[in-house]
């Protein structure tokens, strides 16, 4: 039986004092031992933090188990020391080791560094008892978001024992920006138990709060002599390729090298340059059927452009993007070459700094290309933010002019409203320059402005946008689905936790009304959604049940598939319906989600299935399985589509794993499998071995024939000084 006597030192007496701990600094005497044990004899000199209060299912109440938690530092690294006592390990739930993977199976240990101590940014980072590592970035404001595509350089040692679990993780300096000046970092902790659904937290309990929330962490104090060393990170890599198409006789194995050089200016300040950035490794998107009259939205999956791009982020929760990295690199979902990109990241007092320049090379007829990014980010009052935003798009040649867009926000926020209550204000305004030589419209028509106001609290929560979007406005790097409207949206939301069942955990009830408008504000869009039922219950699982109403204005002629058999014709159309979902408990091992909706389609009706299915029959093992399905009866005539999608895992140890992913729809009728087996050597250096292989039917004998298969073979390493 593991044991240790820890002196635990309570700081904060009253929820309004921020809580306190101080970091141990190593000293020559002390050796660390990294084994997940923490066996060392200074561990026991350190005060620590603990006496963690649930968030849920009881919000205040002690957790149910201990959990205590210290940190030390040496010249070079971090040390976060952490025991979570468990009164029954048998019952600790670890399915997933590889990293990254989303933790909503498992236990986990969560921890944020705000380096800057600032209350507006962090690291994120979190391990579950089978040492899985997630970390990624936190921006503050309007729905706090975490970008998990940051891949910081660090390691956690993981062990489970008849006390529970146990871990020491070690953070290099030189994985994150600070200021040396600074004793004194926020830092916040989470822990999860999930069999019990128990989250608990060290600061910051409140279900307004949370470890998202770098405003509601403590202190992290005693940080003394703090140095990146020389800032200095080269990350070349090496990539084979071997093409084979059937249709153009394509046959073809090439070499490429190429690279990043990382650079600190300073400990705040970081300068990238990467040449013949390469994405080879990269996931391939998730199969979509559009039956909408808008484009679809597909996430950014390329690490080069994922590296900090929470920081671009405008008008967070406003769904404007003046800026998104898909439109660089990549014309009708076919990869265009990057020849070289250069990031800028970091901050200068109060004042965030981000900078991107990227150069494409020619493809077919696509000529190259140099795109620029600025974000500029100034801290004003204690939680709030003004901002701007450029971008400019020079194609070769004189057939377009250089387009350059323009925008400015602001967000106004309190976390000490009512006392204690979330209240935030959001305004913006966008202009990009002509997109052509011949476009004469207006500055107005070439602009989308708008305001938010949100009030994200528990158990009453809601909001009101309103946002105009010019009918010209077409931002040459950025994204935007629908234009020439104006659109009003309030939602308003109640879920109140029920403390006193032993079968629900939560009710809620919701209504979003949305108003959209044409630009001479004759209606466009109205929708009313209703959710009449929220549960989800003390096993996790969720049921909701909602109603659905919808008037839309169709003033063109809408070919649904896009081939001429089902036409819509100019008209008005009342819509209405419902959706019913249930979501399993993701902890169990065997478990899914169903979804069922039916609702007034155009001309007729639209019934959409949606099952997914998994599987963990033991740790390191994934499988999941999904089939969406669209059932749709017109007065043109009737059609489904469907996706099929299964994607197996198998994850070695959180260093090895192999993944396999096929996907099939019978709109385009293409067959895609892409297989990816990964191997990280040590943090930083990283071999991916990604194999596709893609099939189309065939007309003359209705069979499937291989149309391309695509094998990468690459092998990055990380040098630093």
């Amino acid at each position: 039986m593991f044991c240790i006597i820890f002196n635990i030192t309570v700081i904060a007496q009253n929820s309004l004092e921020r809580k306190s701990i101080e970091a141990y600094r190593l000293q020559d005497v002390d050796t660390i031992e990294l084994d997940g044990y923490l066996s060392e004899s200074f561990w026991e000199m350190i005060p620590a933090a603990a006496n963690f209060l649930q968030q849920e299912p009881v919000e205040g109440a002690n957790a149910s188990e201990q959990t205590v938690v210290k940190v030390s530092y040496d010249k070079q690294n971090l040390y976060i020391g952490v025991v979570l006592y468990d009164s029954d390990p048998s019952q600790i739930k670890a399915f997933q080791r590889r990293r990254d993977q989303p933790l909503n199976t498992d236990d986990r240990f969560v921890f944020i560094l705000d380096t800057y101590n600032d209350q507006r940014s962090a690291y994120y980072f979190e391990i579950n008892p089978a040492g899985l590592m997630r970390d990624g970035l936190i921006r503050t404001g309007q729905g706090s978001s975490l970008n998990i595509a940051w891949d910081g350089i660090w390691r956690a040692w993981v062990k489970q024992g008849d006390f529970g679990w146990s871990a020491e993780i070690r953070i290099p300096l030189m994985t994150l920006n600070f200021n040396p000046n600074n004793e004194t970092w926020g830092i916040n902790f989470q822990r999860t138990i999930r069999r019990k659904n128990e989250e608990t937290l060290w600061s910051g309990h409140l279900r307004n709060q949370g470890v998202l929330r770098p405003q509601n962490a403590g202190s992290l104090t005693g940080l003394r002599g703090l140095s990146q060393g020389v800032g200095l990170e080269f990350i070349p890599y090496a990539l084979m390729t071997h093409v084979k198409r059937k249709n153009d006789d394509v046959d073809d194995l090439s070499f490429t090298t190429g690279g990043e050089i990382n650079y600190s200016i300073t400990s705040n300040l970081r300068a990238a340059v990467s040449i013949n950035t390469d994405f080879a490794e990269t996931e391939v998107d998730d199969r979509q059927v559009n039956l909408t009259r808008f484009p679809l939205v597909f996430p950014e999956r390329r690490a080069f452009f994922l590296e900090g791009s929470s920081n671009y982020l405008f008008a967070t929760s406003s769904f404007v993007n003046p800026y998104f990295s898909r439109r660089i690199g990549l014309q009708d979902g076919n990869a265009i070459p990057i020849k070289w990109g250069a990031r800028l990241n970091g901050r200068v007092n109060r004042t965030d700094l981000y900078f991107l320049q990227v150069r494409t090379g020619e493809e077919g007829d696509q000529p190259g290309e140099n795109f620029t990014v600025g974000r500029v980010l100034q801290s004003i009052s204690s939680e709030s933010t003004v901002g701007a935003i450029y971008t400019r798009r020079d194609t070769d040649g004189a057939d377009s002019p250089v387009r350059q867009t323009f925008g400015a926000d602001i967000e106004l926020n309190t976390s000490r409203f009512m006392g204690n209550k979330n209240l935030q204000f959001q305004a913006f305004l966008v202009m990009h320059t002509p997109t052509d030589f011949e476009d004469n419209s207006s500055a107005f028509d070439r602009s989308t402005r708008g305001f938010r106001i949100n009030f994200p609290n528990q158990p009453w929560s809601g909001h009101m946008s309103y946002r105009e979007f010019g009918i010209n406005y077409d931002p040459a790097v950025g994204f935007a689905p629908r234009v020439g409207f104006k659109r009003l949206q309030p939602t308003i939301t109640y879920a109140p936790l029920i403390e006193k069942s032993q079968l629900f955990r939560e009710i809620s009830f919701s209504y979003f009304f949305e108003y959209l408008m044409n630009m001479d504000f004759s209606p466009a869009t109205v929708n009313h959604r209703i959710q009449l039922l929220g549960l989800r219950f003390e096993s996790g699982d969720i049921f909701t049940a909602q109603y659905l109403n919808n008037y839309e204005y169709l003033d063109f002629d809408f070919d649904i598939l896009r081939d001429g058999r089902f036409v819509i014709p100019i008209g008005e159309y009342y819509n209405q319906g419902y959706r019913l979902s249930f979501n399993s408990a993701p902890f169990r091992r065997i478990g899914g989600n169903f979804n069922f909706s039916h609702y007034g389609f155009w001309t007729g009706v639209r019934d959409d299935y949606e099952l997914s299915l998994f599987l963990r029959p033991f740790t390191g093992l994934n499988i999941n399985g999904s089939w969406i399905n669209s059932q749709v009866k017109l007065d043109e005539g009737s059609f489904n589509t469907q996706i099929f999608r299964m994607i197996t895992a198998y994850d070695f140890s959180p260093w090895v794993s192999l993944n396999f992913n096929v996907q099939y729809d019978n709109v385009t009728e293409l067959l895609a499998t892409n297989n990816r087996f990964t191997w990280v050597i040590k943090p930083g250096n990283t071999i991916y071995v990604v194999y596709n292989h893609n099939w189309n039917r065939s007309f003359d004998n209705d069979r499937l024939i291989t149309a391309e298969t695509r094998t990468n073979v690459k092998l990055s390493y990380t040098i630093r000084f």
